[in-house]
C-alpha cells in the first residue's frame, strides 16, 4: 500500500484564511468589543478558542478513514432532523436577528445547520453510492434524497433561513450532477425549485424588501439600504493598497457587525483591492484543489463527498463575497474561515479534514478502499 500524502496545498491555503480572518476579527471588532464587553480582546481571544478546536476537529477528521463515515449517514440525517426540531422547542432555540437559527443544550450555543450541511453531503454521497447503478431511474434516485431534503429545508424555513435552505437545495443538484443523473432530471427539479424560491421571496415582505434594496440601496438609504451602502463607502475608501491595518473608519459603528457578515469590507478598506484579490484566489485555488481531490478520488463515495464539501465551502465564500460587493442580495452567510464565529469556523476545518483525508487515498488502488471499508 503507497503511503499516505495529503494535499498540503488545501491545507496551507485554509490556514492562511484563518490566519488572516484571525488578524481581521481582532481589527474590525476591537472598538466593539470595548464598547460592549469592555475588552477590546472579548471577540479575539473567543475566535482563538475556535481557531484551536477548528483545528482539532481537521486533525480527527483527517486521521480517520473516510469511507467509515459512511456508517453515519442516516445517523448523521435523523440527528439534524432532532436538533433541527429542537430549535421550535422554547429554552431550546435562541432568537438571534429575528431568527432561532442558534440551539442552546446546557452551557453550549450553536448553530445547527452547519452540522445539517454537512450531514446531507455525508448522506447524499453514501444513497447515491449504494444506488449508482440505478441512477437513470427518476423514482429509484429522487424519492429518498428529495424527501429528507424538503424536510429539512421546511424546518430550515420555519427559523427563518431561506439562504440556507438555498444553499443545501444546490449542494443536493449538484450532487445528482456529480453522480452521473439525467439532465432532463435535474433541469425538470430545476423547473420546480426556481419558482418555488421566488413564490417564497413574495410571500415574506422582508425578504422582498430585502431584494428591492438590492436592486437599489439608495432608494433607502437610511434602513433596508443601509448596510451595502457602507459597504460600498469601505470598498470605495480602500482603494487600491488600503488604508492601512486597524485604519479602517467605517468600523467605527457604521458597518454593522463587521466582523462577521462584513468581514471582507473591513479587509477592503484596510488592505484595499490587492488584498481583496489575494482572499478571493486564496478561495478559487481551495475550490479547485478541493474539486481535483473529487475528481481524482479512489472510489465513488470520496468523489461525491469531496465535490458536495466543496460546493458547501464555494457556495458559502461566493455569497458572502457577492452579497458586500452588492452583486446579490443581502444574506446572513459568514465568510468561511475568515469571519467570526465558532459553529461555522469549526465544522468549515472539519471539512478540510474529510477532504484532506480522501486526498490522502488519491494514490491508494479503489479495491484497496472498497476493502478498508468492507471490514
Amino acid at each position: 500500500m503507497d503511503e499516505k500524502r495529503y494535499d498540503l496545498t488545501i491545507l496551507l491555503v485554509t490556514l492562511i484564511l484563518v490566519t488572516m480572518g484571525t488578524v481581521m476579527i481582532y481589527s474590525a471588532s476591537s472598538i466593539i468589543a470595548m464598547e460592549r464587553f469592555k475588552d477590546g480582546y472579548f471577540f479575539l481571544k473567543k475566535q482563538m478558542i475556535f481557531v484551536f478546536l477548528g483545528l482539532g476537529a481537521m486533525v480527527i477528521m483527517s486521521k480517520i478513514p473516510y469511507y467509515y463515515l459512511r456508517k453515519c449517514a442516516y445517523l448523521g440525517i435523523f440527528l439534524s432532523i432532532v436538533l433541527l426540531i429542537l430549535l421550535l422547542v422554547p429554552g431550546f432555540g435562541v432568537k438571534v436577528g429575528g431568527a432561532k437559527r442558534w440551539l442552546r443544550i446546557g452551557g453550549l450555543t450553536f448553530q445547527v445547520t452547519e452540522l445539517v450541511k454537512v450531514a446531507m453531503v455525508l448522506f447524499l454521497a453514501h444513497f447515491l453510492t449504494k444506488k449508482h447503478e440505478r441512477i437513470k431511474e427518476f423514482f429509484r434516485i429522487f424519492l429518498v434524497p428529495l424527501t429528507i431534503c424538503f424536510v429539512m429545508v421546511g424546518l430550515i424555513l420555519g427559523q427563518p433561513d431561506f439562504g440556507t435552505s438555498v444553499v443545501i437545495v444546490i449542494v443536493m443538484m449538484f450532487m445528482f450532477y456529480f453522480a452521473g443523473c439525467r439532465v432532463i432530471h435535474m433541469a425538470g427539479l430545476a423547473a420546480v425549485f426556481v419558482p418555488a424560491a421566488v413564490a417564497l421571496i413574495m410571500h415574506k415582505s422582508y425578504r422582498l424588501e430585502r431584494f428591492l434594496s438590492f436592486l437599489d440601496p439608495w432608494k433607502d438609504p437610511t434602513d433596508s439600504g443601509f448596510q451595502i451602502i457602507q459597504s460600498f463607502i469601505s470598498f470605495g475608501s480602500g482603494g487600491a493598497f488600503g488604508v492601512g491595518l486597524g485604519n479602517s473608519l467605517q468600523k467605527l459603528f457604521y458597518l454593522p457587525e463587521p466582523h462577521t457578515d462584513f468581514i471582507l469590507s473591513v479587509i477592503a478598506e484596510e488592505g484595499g483591492f490587492l488584498m481583496v484579490t489575494i482572499v478571493i484566489g486564496l478561495f478559487i485555488l481551495l475550490i479547485i484543489r478541493g474539486f481535483m481531490i473529487s475528481i481524482h478520488s479512489s472510489d465513488l463515495f470520496g468523489t461525491l463527498m469531496a465535490g458536495g464539501l466543496t460546493i458547501i465551502l464555494a457556495m458559502e465564500a461566493f455569497i458572502n463575497m457577492a452579497c458586500v460587493m452588492g452583486l446579490v442580495p443581502t444574506k446572513g452567510l459568514t465568510l468561511p474561515f475568515v469571519s467570526y464565529g465558532g459553529t461555522s469556523l469549526i465544522m468549515s476545518m472539519a471539512i478540510i479534514g474529510i477532504l484532506l483525508n480522501i486526498s490522502s487515498y488519491i494514490h491508494h488502488d479503489e479495491r484497496e478502499t472498497e476493502k478498508a471499508f468492507e471490514s
